[in-house]
């Protein structure tokens, strides 16, 4: 006869003090019987019980539950196994099994809540809903892709970095970008979603876009996909002012130095090109190339003045960096010299500087 699950031990475990003997218990109920006709009747007859009421007593932690939910639902179902998709969720190994398993969260926090008349609610809440603040990096060389619990997909690109709560809290959903990210975005009407470059917000509810915001550049640039976005500037007195809204297939550039903005209708693959490994040159001049190969290689270039006023219109498609600077050398007057690495102090290696001069 299958075992029973005890609830006490699933509400010790989601307060993470199960003993081991517990935890095996636990895990191998999950393993096994979750989705059996006896597992799916327990987990969905407590569901009945409780949902209501527990929906009713606090909206906003019902809320977070769901987009606890919804956030294992849709790591489950994805289907695109080309770049590892980043899950901080630890519980989402046994979520995997089954669709039943999707109850369980839910169902440890109804039984916590509603016993003991409630009194240590809001220790639970510290525990398990704190809105922490998570930083995933793309370090100089790499790219990444984020899933965000509300079901947002985020391309992470050289060099840059987010900064987000685990889970979405309030009538917003709001995240921090330092460098390049193509946002898209999960439609929620209710809970507009809000890129924070420092100077700039980009607005949306659901749409695609790609945001440049490095902190070395001086320019903020938005590229829109598809849908739209809004773009909120930043006073010094911290209050926002709406700059306007964006349509597809435009590209507005904001200069931090001197506040000017600018716009034009463009083709978006060559600002999203990123994602698939694809660098793209259209009339960029030659520090515009070489800031990009820097992230992308981790290497430092040093240019010399006189060559500062070529340009390159041009797409490489992951290729090595010396064939790059190979095929930069036989359309332009330019040559290269590389210096080796130094060993520094600490034990780690400097960047790799790469020189280019005019060709004599």
């Amino acid at each position: 006869m299958k075992k029973k699950m005890n609830k006490e031990i699933l509400i010790k475990y989601l307060n993470n003090n199960c003993t081991d003997k517990e935890f095996e218990e636990l895990a191998s109920w999950l393993e096994n019987e979750v989705a059996t006709d006896a597992g799916k009747y327990w987990s969905y007859d407590y569901w009945k019980i409780f949902e209501a009421d527990l929906k009713k007593k606090d909206e906003k932690k019902y809320s977070a539950l769901l987009d606890k939910i919804h956030h294992e639902i849709n790591l489950k179902h994805r289907k695109n196994s080309d770049i590892k998709v980043i899950n901080f969720s630890k519980i989402a190994k046994w979520l995997s099994r089954a669709a039943a398993i999707l109850f369980i969260p839910l169902l440890g926090v109804v039984f916590y809540l509603l016993s003991n008349n409630n009194l240590q609610m809001n220790k639970f809440t510290d525990l398990s809903f704190a809105v922490d603040s998570l930083e995933v990096i793309a370090p100089p060389g790499s790219r990444t892709v984020v899933q965000l619990s509300d079901g947002t997909e985020v391309n992470l690109n050289y060099g840059s970095k987010i900064k987000y709560p685990q889970y979405f809290t309030g009538d917003t959903r709001e995240i921090t970008l330092s460098g390049e990210a193509y946002f898209d975005v999960a439609h929620n009407p209710e809970k507009p979603f809000i890129v924070k470059t420092g100077k700039l917000n980009v607005k949306a509810l659901g749409t695609e876009f790609n945001v440049n915001a490095y902190p070395d550049d001086d320019i903020i640039a938005t590229t829109l996909v598809e849908g739209k976005v809004i773009i909120e500037k930043i006073l010094p007195d911290k209050k926002i002012e709406q700059i306007g809204a964006m349509v597809p297939d435009q590209h507005l550039t904001y200069h931090s130095k001197t506040g000017k903005i600018s716009s034009n209708q463009v083709n978006v693959e060559n600002y999203i090109a990123w994602k698939e490994g694809k660098l793209v040159f259209d009339n960029t001049p030659i520090l515009g190339v070489t800031e990009k190969l820097s992230r992308m290689f981790n290497v430092e270039f040093h240019v010399a003045d006189d060559v500062k006023d070529l340009t390159y219109t041009v797409t490489f498609a992951d290729d090595p960096l010396y064939l790059i600077l190979d095929l930069m050398t036989e359309t332009t007057p330019i040559t290269y010299r590389r210096f080796p690495r130094k060993k520094l102090d600490d034990g780690t290696f400097s960047k790799q500087i790469i020189k280019i001069e005019r060709r004599q």
